[in-house]
């Protein structure tokens, strides 16, 4: 079966005794991704493969199956080689080439590694873990501490005012284009308080209405992104300079570069075009 073609995937927490040579396998170098360049249709290496690789890899993690089909993660040290019709790409850029359902679970095993490799230790007495079987944790045998892959809840909100959106540069964007904003959630804070102080932080205005939009899993390495509209209500644009290079209002028909498709930030962009763009159309 393509990899391209929908069906259910069902999350597994135990490895099986034996993992079928055929399984495809997420198998990740510092966070890219390994893939067929050559074949989209089939364009993760199968367990085998993988375990021929000439490099260290670490502890192997059971995602689950898609129609039976089972699927598993692992890392594997920097400097390994690799056949040639593979290569390790940024899973940013796989979004189109992997399609949307294998990209997202993609994410899932990114996040799934990283817990694996940065969570071997018990964070409290430091000795080794294990894993659970009923669910993705890992248990402390000596102090019975048990710790879960780690979640990083962030707020982007894209806030408007008179058929305008804030848009800004980022000092810590991987390209030259300008987004919504963003932050993590503070402890103790609502998601609404973090979208009111990070706004009023990295941009001086204050706003109001805010409503939510959607979410999205953004796995760098490990963000929720809890997405929001919001309506300005007072203030001048007043830039944080550690954060934000630039900032500005813009209308649905003269928008900077923005990112790509995929991201939340672009569906929240796209969203506000295919408003106010009808607004406009309506107006006149």
């Amino acid at each position: 079966m393509s990899v391209r073609e929908h069906a259910v995937f069902v999350k597994r927490y135990t490895i099986p005794e034996k993992i079928d040579d055929a399984s495809r396998v997420f198998c990740f170098n510092d966070g890219l991704l390994l893939i067929n360049k050559d074949d989209p249709d089939n364009s993760l290496p199968s367990f085998l493969e993988v375990s021929r690789l000439n490099g260290n890899l670490s502890e192997w993690h059971y995602l689950g199956e898609q129609d039976g089909a089972p699927s598993c993660c692992v890392g594997v040290d920097e400097g390994v080689e690799v056949p040639e019709s593979f290569e390790f790409r940024d899973l940013r850029s796989l979004y189109s080439f992997l399609g949307i359902e294998l990209w997202r679970l993609a994410g899932y095993a990114r996040q799934v590694v990283d817990w694996g490799i940065n969570f071997r230790y018990c964070g409290r007495c430091g000795r080794e873990t294990s894993f659970m079987n009923v669910e993705r944790a890992k248990v402390c045998d000596h102090c019975g501490l048990v710790s879960y892959p780690r979640i990083s809840p962030a707020m982007i909100v894209a806030v408007i005012s008179d058929g305008k959106i804030l848009l800004a540069r980022g000092r810590r964007f991987r390209g030259p284009y300008y987004s919504v904003l963003a932050g993590f959630v503070e402890p103790a804070e609502s998601l609404e308080e973090c979208v009111t102080r990070e706004v009023r932080e990295e941009v001086g205005i204050e706003i109001e209405n805010i409503r939510y939009f959607h979410s999205q899993s953004w796995p760098f390495p490990d963000s929720l992104m809890i997405a929001f509209f919001a309506d300005y209500r007072s203030g001048e644009l007043t830039i944080d300079p550690v954060e934000i290079i630039d900032a500005g209002w813009f209308s649905p028909d003269n928008l900077p570069k923005i990112p790509p498709v995929g991201s939340i930030a672009r569906k929240m962009i796209d969203e506000f075009k295919s408003i106010y763009s009808r607004r406009h159309r309506i107006s006149d």
